[in-house]
């Protein structure tokens, strides 16, 4: 019998699919080694792995642990709906919300209703793959034979919606920083120096930490700009400047290479100070000053945004 090839195989696996124009900073298992150079049953590229903990309702319907399938894409997740709160998922900043028992969900900054209601089970969340699908704006499928899990890395267009697509960014205040205000600026970002890094973080006066876009959004409060809470869309204001034109209080947005199909999309934010160099908080020590132009950021710069 000729031996299958790659797409024969995944197409055993049944797909549940969604195509949205809606819509902004881990988890290790040895059993569920990622897979690189797998397709989904439609043939695109996809993370991959085996899931062990899977199980079949009553109906029929499969489900999965959530914590592991997202980690499959890179992406973080921290789960406070124990205590009311949400399942966050993102990389440096929170992109997909959910909580158990609820189809009321949050992507990238938009409420959708999921297709299946996710429950807990044996202190762990567990969604179907049409309800993952939904939540990331992806493909997901599966093998029913080995229960290989298929998940194509979101598109650009998907994450960042045919509606939002613009030729030039939206201006939101025709203003400039004076040399005072630009030395205010810096002195106040560093005050907050070593604040710790949190994935999700909430309201720095409630949590005394930070993620890349919550500390942007705190620093430019201060100065009467209202950015968004998501670096995606803090990426949708003002207007591009080049990095000769680069001044104190231009954001600049950076690329996580292999995150979606597309490396056009931000993973992380920072501002920029002056002297080649910016403010941000990233992992340890959190909030903290980097080399713009040398080492690992200089390789990963997306663009730089003026919005003051």
């Amino acid at each position: 019998m000729p031996k299958k090839t790659t797409k024969q195989t995944a197409a055993v696996a049944v797909v549940l699919s969604v195509s949205l124009t809606i819509g902004g900073c881990g988890y290790t298992a040895s059993k569920q080694t990622p897979k690189v150079s797998t397709v989904t049953p439609a043939g695109s590229a996809s993370a991959s792995y085996y899931e062990k903990e899977y199980f079949t309702d009553r109906q029929g319907i499969f489900w999965i642990p959530l914590k592991p399938a997202v980690a499959a894409l890179g992406y973080r997740m921290k789960d406070e709906s124990t205590s009311g709160g949400y399942a966050k998922i993102g990389y440096s900043d929170v992109m997909f919300m959910l909580q158990p028992d609820t189809k009321q969900a949050i992507s990238l900054g938009h409420k959708l209703e999921l297709p299946d209601t996710p429950q807990r089970r044996k202190g762990k969340i567990y969604v179907t793959p049409r309800a993952l699908s939904k939540l990331l704006q992806t493909e997901v499928g599966w093998n029913p034979y080995t229960y290989e899990i298929n998940i194509a890395p979101p598109s650009e267009s998907k994450i960042i919606g045919e509606s939002d697509r613009q030729d030039e960014p939206k201006p939101i205040r025709a203003q400039s920083l004076s040399g005072a205000d630009s030395r205010e600026l810096v002195a106040y970002a560093k005050k907050f120096l070593g604040v710790p890094y949190e994935f999700g973080a909430g309201p720095y006066e409630d949590n005394r930490t930070f993620d890349c876009s919550s500390f942007t959004r705190h620093v430019f409060e201060k100065f009467g700009v209202d950015l968004p809470r998501l670096a995606k869309d803090q990426d949708n204001l003002g207007s591009r400047v080049t990095r000769n034109e680069l001044v104190i209080g231009d954001l600049i947005f950076f690329t996580v290479p292999g995150r979606f199909e597309s490396d056009a999309i931000p993973g992380h934010v920072g501002i920029y100070i002056g002297n080649g160099e910016f403010i941000h908080t990233w992992g340890d020590p959190g909030v903290q000053i980097s080399d713009l132009d040398n080492g690992y950021w200089s390789n990963v710069i997306l663009h730089m945004q003026r919005v003051l």
